[in-house]
This record gives C-alpha cells, structure tokens and sequence, in this order.
C-alpha cells in the first residue's frame, strides 16, 4: 500500500479544517497509508524584512526537507507552477505506483510560500489555481484531491 505524506507549514487551528482533513484522512484509508506532518510556523514581526522572510524561508525549506521520506515523489504545491487536472494527478499516481515508488509527498509551505530549495528537490511543481487560497483551505482541497485521485484510479463512483 502507498503512502501518501502531507508536509505542511502550521497546522490548522479552526476545528472544521481539522474536522474535514479528518474525513478525507478516513475516505483514504482504504486506498494508502495516509499522514499530515506539520511543521512549526516560523514567527515573523508585522513588517518583516526581505531578509528575515528569506531566513525563514530557508529554515522552513530545511525542516521541511527533514520530513521527506527518502525515495518519495516529491510534488511542491507553487501558485507559479502548472496547474494539473484531477484525471492527470491521479494518471502520476498510476504511474509512481508501477514505477516502484512506495511514498509520495505533497509539501505545502507557510504564509511566506515555499523555499527554493525545496522546490529544486521537488519532482513535481504544481499549482491548484492562480487564485491564493489560505493555506487551512489548500489542504482540504489537496486532501480531496488524492482522495478523488484514487477514486478515479479504482473505477470510484465519486468522480462524475
């Protein structure tokens, strides 16, 4: 069974983002091993410069390099990136799969985005949309989309 990681900056404070990363964590459990990891939000002053944006960055990308299991396909969540379809995720799905890879990580990053580091170690970037969405939002929307991803993937009646 594959593993599916979830490597995000912060954690979700209202209960209703947890409540439905709760429900799509059940939906998938029949489908992967599936984990959100968080890492700690770095604190910034209320104007920060771009130094101390940059520094946070670099030791957020650090962190969140940590908590990538060795061997994972690695897709960075970019607004700048392509945007892919749910039938073309859950194609890359298909395929990591047969190519022998037992994990797969979505890394989202903080309100300051994601380091370039970790976007040069990704395999994939991707982007959901040009809109921004808060960060709580993002991973609900992720959360759904691997779910309908396997959904797709195993004939699943939920995908219309």
């Amino acid at each position: 069974m594959i593993t599916i990681n979830i490597i995000c900056v912060g954690n979700l404070k209202e209960r209703y983002w947890r409540d439905a990363c709760g429900e799509y964590s059940k939906r998938l459990s029949s489908f992967c091993k599936f984990n959100i990891i968080e890492i700690p939000e770095c604190r910034l002053p209320e104007n920060p410069s771009q130094s101390q944006i940059e520094n946070t960055l670099d030791d957020e990308g650090k962190r969140i390099l940590d908590k990538i299991p060795r061997g994972s396909k690695v897709y960075a969540m970019c607004i700048e990136a392509k945007e892919k379809s749910s039938e073309e995720l859950a194609a890359d799905f298909a395929n990591i799969a047969v190519s022998g890879y037992s994990s797969i990580s979505f890394v989202i990053g903080g309100s300051w985005g994601l380091s370039k580091i970790v976007k040069d170690n990704a395999d994939y970037k991707i982007s959901m949309s040009k809109m921004t969405f808060p960060h709580q939002l993002a991973r609900v929307m992720l959360c759904e989309q691997i779910y309908r991803a396997f959904q797709i993937n195993n004939g699943g009646k939920y995908h219309k």
